[in-house]
């Protein structure tokens, strides 16, 4: 009975101690936006961190198991603002919906939630989808039955109507009531967020009522700025966070538009003003196309069955010739003003990526936006990779659990070799990925 006894209390410990970690060595950039740590220690017990400090002061377990980070950066894990896991980088989106639609919940979006978390991303949200699989997805992903990002899912669009053949992820909206409908809908299904698209094309009432209904069920509205008037019937309806920077070739946004964004972002009592402007896929597209060996990157065949890559190199066998970048000429010009405009007024930028269209794979595409933002646009690589760790988690309402390197949070972390601050494309390669302290990479 006794031996019994002792065997039970050392399996106890041995599993208990299994969960300790300690990552030692390395320069933490904590997303807080201070000082880096060097020769850091960041303790970690089963799913959240304990103890982060340096090495000399922190008291490492005597059973924790070492992961030496000397040599590396370490930051928070990464966000993607924006992503499809249902799509995949194939160029024809009328072929991908009749052929793998019903794919999405087994096959195609666990592929690409897994791509994400080894491309370091251990948060993203998920901005437009089919309901039933984005939602059986991250549940999945939560319950620890499929590898991927801690998921937040907007299910289907909101939208005036949806385009012919989309109608499983695209919602239309006839009336006030409809719009609340659908809202109430979306709430009892459990998404994370409210997702609207062609707000111009509704009426205002409709779109307050799109609104009001979220907020009311404490979900944030996210509306696409594609075009001047849904960004104008967002700003009045009261949408938290806007995506993209325009299809429009105007050079910058409307005076009006700015002197609205601007009163918004001075009412303090309401919160920051979001916005992920996505400028990766725009600003890359030239060079993908006359670099497409950057295609042959197999990092976004993993999960994929062979057929469905072929179909995707198939389809984007031609790059210059894809329907979907033709406007890219009179469109790029316009990126690092309009990005420029948002951040001098005060907006707060997020880091998304619209990945999944066309040749934009979730396992590159997060990094690309990084990599433009800080060597293209200029912006700060500490501004850049707080808008990819801290923000994001304060724009989802989930900071106390996420979004930094601090003792009781969850242990999502991503670590590369070198100095981060100084080469941000680095993390094309992470080469630690930690989510609730389990090591994936």
């Amino acid at each position: 009975m006794i031996r019994t006894l002792l065997l039970l209390l050392f399996l106890y410990a041995f599993q208990s101690n299994a969960q300790l970690k300690a990552l030692v060595g390395g320069t933490l950039i904590d997303g807080f936006g201070g000082k880096p740590i060097l020769n850091s220690v960041i303790v970690i017990d089963s799913e959240r961190i304990k103890t982060v400090g340096q090495q000399g002061q922190v008291v490492i377990p005597a059973a924790a198991e070492i992961i030496s980070t000397e040599g590396m950066t370490i930051i928070p894990g990464l966000w993607d603002m924006h992503v499809h896991l249902y799509i995949n980088g194939h160029s024809d989106y009328l072929h991908w919906d009749k052929k793998y639609l019903k794919s999405a919940k087994d096959i195609i979006m666990p592929a690409s939630a897994h791509q994400l978390l080894m491309a370091g991303i251990t948060s993203a949200r998920d901005l437009g989808g089919p309901l039933e699989a984005s939602i059986s997805v991250r549940d999945r992903i939560n319950k620890g039955e499929l590898p991927g990002p801690t998921m937040y899912m907007a299910g289907p669009f909101i939208q005036h109507a949806p385009y012919p053949g989309t109608e499983a992820f695209r919602w239309g909206v006839n009336g006030v009531a409809d719009a609340k409908s659908k809202i109430q809908q979306l709430v009892k299904a459990g998404v994370n967020v409210i997702k609207l698209i062609d707000q111009d094309e509704m009426t205002q009432e409709e779109v307050q009522a799109v609104v009001d209904e979220a907020h009311k069920n404490k979900l944030k509205v996210v509306g696409h700025s594609h075009r001047p008037e849904e960004i104008r019937r967002g700003l009045k309806a009261g949408v938290d966070c806007f995506e993209h920077t325009g299809l429009a070739a105007a050079p910058e946004y409307p005076d009006d538009i700015m002197a609205m964004i601007k009163e918004r972002t001075a009412k303090m009592n309401l919160g920051p003003l979001f916005w992920t402007p996505t400028v990766e896929g725009l600003y890359n597209f030239e060079s993908v196309r006359d670099n497409p060996e950057h295609l042959d990157n197999n990092s976004w065949h993993l999960d994929l069955p062979d057929s469905i890559i072929q179909d995707i190199k198939k389809s984007i066998s031609k790059p210059g010739q894809l329907s979907y970048f033709q406007l890219n000429p009179i469109r790029k010009p316009t990126l690092e003003r309009k990005v420029k405009q948002l951040k001098e007024a005060g907006v707060v930028l997020l880091v998304g990526t619209d990945s999944g269209i066309p040749m934009k794979f979730h396992s590159q595409s997060t990094w690309n936006e990084l990599d433009v933002w800080v060597n293209k646009l200029g912006f700060d690589p500490m501004y850049t990779i707080r808008a990819a760790t801290y923000w994001p988690s304060v724009a989802m309402g989930v900071d106390k659990d996420f979004g930094t390197i601090t003792e009781g949070k969850f242990a999502d972390i991503v670590a590369v070799k070198g100095d981060l601050l100084r080469h941000i494309n680095l993390l094309q390669r992470v080469d630690i990925v930690i989510k609730k302290g389990k090591r994936y990479k």
